[in-house]
């Protein structure tokens, strides 16, 4: 493996379409907990905000100033209506959401804000889950240069079908495709569903992002070493131009080919901040790398943006909120010594 530069192709094409990135998922409503270091016990008051991770990274990319649409399902309820409302209010373009009636419910949950936070979520009759291929419209992915889809979309039926024919129909629209695994074991009938539909979609994408446990689920046998590097050199070999393996407080290795096509590496290390919660990291770091890949920033500025945009995404008492703009993020990170050129 080398340290020599990843090859990519595509990042910004189809500039003049009108949607930057369209997210598809889940976007629900979460009480975030408004005592620092509180337990659930001790809270006696929440701030409500919008979550689930594609509805975050759409946020995330319309605070930096791209512009963001949205493929969903929502509830025709008080928080269905919340969400869709604050989503607008960012400027998303919310022709892809979908609002449902009957027993469907859009996604609550509820979290401690404290570094080491327990979250409850609430996915009975999810919303998001209902999305069905009838909902995926080939003009709206065409209209976007990219498409952003979170792995628990992948997890059950409609949705899993939806979600396959919006990558499929995008890759052949020319709309890049980025995958986030975002897996979550309770969203899985069983654990050999997983590997075979993260594989399966993976063949469609442009970019695969996960930390090393995702990357794990894939296949990939826990007892190899650096597992992680080997299911990036799969993916590779299969057509995807870059795998991203976050790891946390290490920070994060980028992977995809050189010019020679071997296996070239880039890692990033974290911007050390005092966290007030862990969860948002990894929605504002991939909103910060797609705005960073599709603005003509290089790479390693790109993705030390997704690193930026964590930190101070942990730093603050939600998600959705906490993403940065374009002017702080810069700040923050030539404050840290980076200064952000494009190329």
């Amino acid at each position: 493996m080398t340290k020599g530069m990843i090859q990519l192709s595509g990042c910004e094409q189809n500039a003049d379409r009108p949607i930057d990135v369209i997210c598809l998922g889940r976007a629900g409503v979460d009480f975030y907990g408004n005592t620092d270091g509180a337990d659930f016990a001790q809270e006696v008051s929440f701030k409500k905000s919008v979550g689930g991770s594609p509805g975050n990274v759409a946020i995330g990319l319309a605070t930096l100033g791209a512009k963001a649409g949205f493929i969903g399902c929502l509830s025709d309820d008080a928080l269905g209506h919340f969400v869709r409302q604050y989503m607008s209010n960012k400027g998303i373009d919310l022709a892809g959401i979908k609002t449902l009636r009957g027993e469907y419910r859009t996604s609550l949950a509820v979290a401690e804000l404290r570094p080491e936070p327990e979250v409850v979520i609430y996915r009975n009759n999810a919303a998001d889950l209902a999305l069905s291929p009838d909902d995926i419209s080939t003009e709206y992915l065409a209209s976007a240069r990219c498409l952003f889809v979170s792995g628990t979309a992948l997890s059950v039926s409609p949705s899993r079908e939806a979600t396959l024919s919006a990558m499929q129909t995008a890759q052949l629209n020319g709309t890049q495709v980025v995958l986030d695994l975002d897996y979550r074991p309770y969203s899985w009938a069983t654990p050999e569903d997983p590997p075979y539909f993260y594989k399966l979609a993976a063949s469609f994408c442009d970019i695969v992002i996960g930390n090393k446990e995702e990357f794990d689920v894939m296949g990939v046998p826990h007892d190899v070493t650096d597992s992680h590097i080997n299911a990036a050199s799969e993916l590779l070999s299969g057509g995807t131009d870059m795998v991203v393996v976050k790891a946390g407080a290490e920070g994060c290795d980028v992977f995809g080919l050189d010019n020679n096509g071997d296996l070239a590496q880039l890692s990033q290390p974290i911007f050390r901040v005092e966290a007030r919660k862990p969860y948002g990291a990894g929605d504002a770091f991939a909103a910060a790398l797609l705005f960073g890949l599709l603005n003509q920033y290089s790479l390693s500025d790109a993705v030390a943006m997704g690193a930026a945009n964590a930190a101070i995404n942990v730093t603050g008492d939600t998600c959705a909120d906490a993403m940065s703009t374009l002017p702080d993020l810069s700040n923050f990170m030539l404050a840290r010594g980076h200064q952000l050129l494009r190329t």
